[in-house]
């Protein structure tokens, strides 16, 4: 209980020793007094909020990348994002090492398979800027860019997605965008 009431005495002695401010009097009685104007808050320094440095390539570490923002509403499923977020969905799939389920996000499984021969463990996919559709003979193409990392290697590709437009007798399957192929070496 002592220690208690000596601490407490204490905190109110230190507060009596702070410099006092003075306010200044005031005018006539109907003004408040008029306080010293606070100080500027203390600076912030960005290196907190800075981008990591780079990594040194023999690390094979992605480039410094900028946010993504979320979605401001639902996502068109005929929409170039919508192509953005299968080759996200394949990307995670093949870092957990699901390749199984992310070869089903191709349009083609004997092209899946071969594919899948070429990942090697510990994978990673770095996605790139979406780019514009291409219309051709009743499909729509899109081109999204990626480098697939990983410990000792770093190899850019170009995923090419597709998707049947709404034509009478394609499937719903058909219409959702999958993957058409992946070209290697072409840089994002």
């Amino acid at each position: 209980m002592k220690v208690r009431y000596c601490l407490g005495m204490t905190l109110v002695a230190l507060g009596a020793c702070g410099p006092a401010q003075q306010p200044q009097a005031p005018t006539n009685n109907t003004e408040a007094p008029i306080l010293p104007a606070p100080s500027a808050p203390p600076a912030v320094s960005n290196s907190a909020l800075a981008a990591p440095a780079p990594v040194s390539s023999d690390k094979a570490q992605p480039e410094p990348k900028k946010i993504l923002l979320e979605p401001k509403g639902p996502i068109d499923p005929k929409s170039v994002e919508a192509a953005g977020q299968v080759v996200q969905h394949y990307g995670a799939l093949i870092e957990q090492g699901r390749l199984t389920e992310a070869a089903k996000l191709w349009g083609d499984p004997a092209t899946a398979a071969k594919f899948t021969k070429e990942i090697r463990p510990n994978t990673h996919l770095e996605i790139g800027d979406l780019g514009d559709t291409e219309g051709a003979a009743g499909s729509i193409y899109t081109t999204v860019p990626v480098v697939f990392y990983g410990d000792g290697f770093r190899k850019p590709a170009q995923v090419i997605l597709r998707r049947v437009n709404d034509v009478p007798g394609s499937t719903e399957a058909q219409r959702r965008w999958h993957i058409e192929r992946i070209e290697w070496g072409k840089a994002p």
